[in-house]
């Protein structure tokens, strides 16, 4: 939703300030310089990704229209599946959570928490930790280890499309000025037209400047800049979940692990310390 409202910022803005200023709307109609922009931009970005971070890109555009899931609630839902885990592991033997593991959807702790659920690559990285932590020899360093490269490389992966879409907003001005420059090669071999139609060739010319230009900074470029939002606080999540374990491991009672995990958090979405714990007690594990 903000998206489009900031794009309706951006078009009624340059389109408000033009037309105070005396501009006719008629001039900036350009379709064969768009064609020119635009697909000569898709063109070279098709050419430039696999064919992977090309599905990946469409994937990452369609999330980007949608708000964020690490809400307070969606933080709030994962400490109180952290502490019911590590609740039953402190009562029971990690043995006791295998089970879990293995089947989380009939698992009752599980079950509590259906927006993490629902989150697959959570969800995968969650049980994938557990069951290495209930398969045991494991050192403390070696899993804290593990987990930063594991978390390094989600961020790596997730970040190819948005490096894709940054080259594409870097390549659309250069696409705006071919245009343009084709623009004036076709003014020039009509020299001998009137003044007025001469000086409409060349405006529809550096239409094509503006629509490159236009194109990379007020949309491509700020997508691109809000993947990379998204991707912070995807890994910040992460990290979370990872501060959380470490602290089991590492032997803490459930409350102070499950604290571990909500100090890493960014401070927007932290849940107070005396609600995380109110929370937790409406909240505890049936099973």
């Amino acid at each position: 939703m903000f998206v489009i409202i900031g794009y309706i910022v951006v078009v009624g803005a340059l389109l408000g300030g033009y037309l105070g200023a005396g501009g006719h709307i008629g001039v900036l109609v350009q379709p064969f310089e768009f064609l020119i922009i635009f697909g000569g931009a898709v063109g070279a970005f098709i050419v430039s990704n696999s064919p992977k971070i090309l599905k990946a890109t469409m994937g990452a555009l369609g999330s980007a229209f949608k708000g964020t899931k690490y809400t307070k609630e969606f933080y709030l839902e994962t400490l109180t599946l952290l502490n019911n885990i590590f609740i039953k592991i402190r009562q029971q033997g990690l043995l006791a959570i295998e089970s879990d593991i293995d089947s989380p959807n009939e698992s009752p702790i599980f079950s509590a928490a259906p927006n993490v659920m629902a989150d697959h690559h959570a969800m995968e990285f969650l049980t994938d930790y557990l069951r290495l932590m209930v398969a045991g020899n494991f050192d403390v360093h070696q899993m804290d280890n593990l987990m930063d490269l594991d978390i390094e490389t989600h961020h790596e992966e997730e970040h190819l499309p948005i490096g894709a879409l940054s080259r594409l907003a870097d390549g659309l001005p250069a696409f705006g000025i071919i245009a343009a420059v084709m623009g004036v090669v076709h003014t020039m071999g009509s020299v001998g037209k009137p003044p007025a139609e001469l000086g409409q060739l060349i405006g529809a010319a550096l239409v094509g400047t503006f629509l490159g230009i236009l194109l990379s900074y007020g949309f491509i470029g700020p997508l691109a800049g809000l993947l990379e939002q998204k991707l912070g606080e995807s890994t910040k999540y992460y990290q979370s979940i990872k501060a959380g374990l470490i602290a089991s491991m590492n032997g803490y009672a459930p409350p102070v692990a499950v604290e571990f995990a909500r100090k890493v958090m960014f401070s927007t979405e932290r849940p107070p310390f005396a609600e995380l714990e109110e929370h937790l007690k409406n909240n505890k594990a049936t099973g």
